[in-house]
């Protein structure tokens, strides 16, 4: 499931606690066993701790909730991925190099990743010097200093990111994907921007400035506080460190992307390199309290599970794919629900997309067993609990429902319906998403042009 891939992707810490108890739920129902306690602060700043057993230990998550999706200006992408690396370029009081010592001296590790919808900053650490953390946290946010030269330096840096990911094919086929997918949503350009506005990036010192100021406000803030830790400390501390912490008034005015009507296609020619196959339909996006994201959530994960039909046949019968993958991440405005596969030969191209699209349309028609869909379920929140084994795993996935939702209870009413959902439900889902006129196929192949086109 994707909170779970999540966590491995993104968690950067190296303490390990011995693992709780699992469960399903606590007394009150709820998936996740421990109290998220929330305080709203006067700046609109969100304060959340949740108490959890693990002496000595915290984690501190800043949840931003701006992504690439808040680029909305010509020319300007990339700025949200770009201000994770200046974040750490250091303030007056704590230049880089001194907030790097102090950070050691607290024993914490410290990290970031941006995405469509968000932007997070991490550390975990000895819960004793959870106000040096505080400390050198709100001096960031609040006083963060670069010279045109650093400016211009980070810049130089995240063009080589840029290069360096650009080199693999999967990447080049997911820019090209977001690009002819989406016509006027910002989610047409990824995270990383597009290459020609990362050019540009070293002459923006004056937009960087303004994109700052506009974002990194306490509106825009979560920050979430799990492990040895009590709420009226955090609350305090908050209070106490960023209290001063000024609010704006910038409300980014994404564009409505229009009904596609029509298939689109992506292509990457790339001759002896696997060839693959990506079928990717437009999905909604995620509305708290909505049960057919979830049935729509719970269909992709099994459609082309290990435990599948359509597995057992390309995969470990015919052997005509290496690999099938899915996948329907929860997103603030509608995204893509994307199924792929890596072929094992460029004849089979044809054979194994076929396949996938009768494993869709199948769908619409054939529902799972209650069996099926229950054993399913019982996967999902086994997995979810088995997870919850340290500050920094809790804090991730709570940090997952916060830049989606802005509340991070929303965790547990999203899983509270699962058991919800029937046959019929995600039956009802697979018609209205599995639609050819929302759908762009994406391939890598030694063809100059889309096989299907």
């Amino acid at each position: 499931m994707k909170r779970i891939i999540l966590l491995v992707l993104f968690i950067c810490t190296s303490f390990q606690l011995k693992a709780q108890p699992a469960v399903n739920s606590d007394a009150s129902g709820k998936i996740l066993p421990y109290p998220i306690l929330q305080t709203k602060l006067s700046n609109g700043l969100n304060v959340v701790a949740v108490p959890f057993d693990s002496p000595g230990l915290a984690s501190f998550y800043i949840v931003m909730r701006v992504g690439s999706r808040d680029e909305i200006e010509e020319g300007k992408t990339g700025f949200a991925h770009f201000f994770e690396h200046m974040m750490f370029r250091g303030t007056e009081k704590y230049p880089k190099e001194k907030y790097s010592d102090e950070l050691k001296a607290t024993g914490a590790s410290a990290n970031a990743n941006t995405w469509l919808d968000r932007t997070v900053y991490h550390m975990t650490g000895n819960s004793e010097k959870l106000e040096k953390m505080f400390e050198l946290e709100a001096d960031r946010f609040m006083n963060l200093k670069y010279s045109v030269q650093d400016f211009k330096t980070e810049a130089g840096a995240v063009k080589g990111e840029y290069t360096k990911n650009s080199a693999s094919p999967y990447a080049q086929l997911d820019e090209k994907k977001n690009d002819v997918a989406f016509v006027s949503h910002t989610y047409k350009h990824t995270t990383m921007g597009f290459f020609k506005d990362v050019v540009d990036m070293p002459n923006q010192y004056d937009f960087s400035l303004e994109f700052f100021k506009k974002f990194y406000r306490p509106e825009y803030a979560t920050i979430i506080v799990v492990g040895d830790v009590t709420q009226e400390k955090v609350v305090n501390l908050a209070k106490k460190y960023f209290g001063s912490w000024e609010p704006g008034n910038y409300v980014s005015k994404i564009p409505v992307e229009p009904a596609q009507t029509e298939t689109r296609f992506a292509h990457i020619q790339k001759p002896n390199f696997p060839p693959t196959i990506g079928l990717n339909f437009k999905g909604p996006a995620y509305v708290d309290g909505d049960k057919e994201i979830i049935a729509l959530d719970l269909l992709v994960s099994m459609l082309f599970s290990e435990k599948s039909a359509i597995y057992k046949k390309l995969v470990i019968e015919e052997q005509k794919a290496r690999s099938l993958d899915a996948s329907f991440m929860f997103t603030r405005d509608p995204y893509l629900i994307e199924f792929d596969a890596s072929i094992t030969d460029a004849k089979d191209l044809q054979y194994v997309k076929e396949e996938m699209t009768k494993a869709l349309e199948k769908a619409k028609t054939t529902p799972f067993s209650a069996a099926e869909i229950d054993e399913a379920k019982m996967r999902l929140k086994y997995s979810f609990a088995m997870g919850m084994d340290s500050p920094g795993r809790i804090a991730e996935s709570l940090s997952f429902y916060t830049w989606v939702t802005g509340d991070p209870e929303s965790l547990n009413r999203s899983y509270a319906l699962y058991d919800k959902i029937t046959g019929e439900d995600m039956m009802e889902a697979a018609k209205k998403y599995f639609n050819t006129n929302a759908l762009t196929i994406t391939t890598i192949s030694s063809d100059a042009g889309s096989p299907f086109k």
